[in-house]
């Protein structure tokens, strides 16, 4: 399937214009406003969701192996899960992580 330029530039615009509008009705309508403390509790939490779920895919389904399950990536999100937990601390977790990733992918080249 083909675009024209003219397409691709209003896809571009109306994706540009959908975007602004989506963050507008939150900051601007009710940026200035006090909001629930139930709200600001759940907005806490919006960070602990959406990275799961950007990462996950990444693990289950790796685009480097082409769609088949590596026991390598798992075994480092597994580490940087715990060490996350156990350490509280964003940065060792992702640290943990990319050493668990590294050092298994050369003791893999090694055998």
């Amino acid at each position: 399937m083909s675009y024209s330029t003219f397409e691709i530039w209003m896809i571009i615009i109306i994706m540009g214009v959908g975007t602004f509008l989506i963050r507008f009705s939150f900051l601007g309508l009710i940026g200035d406003r006090p909001m629930p403390t139930f709200v600001l509790r759940l907005l806490r939490y919006t960070p602990v969701a959406v990275l799961p779920g950007m990462v996950a895919p990444l693990v289950i389904w790796p685009i480097a192996t082409e769609g088949q399950f590596d026991p390598i990536r798992l075994l480092a999100a597994l580490a940087t899960v715990l060490i996350g937990v156990w350490t509280r601390n964003v940065l060792w977790a992702i640290l943990g992580g990319a050493v668990t990733l590294y050092g298994a992918m050369g003791i893999t080249a090694v055998l």
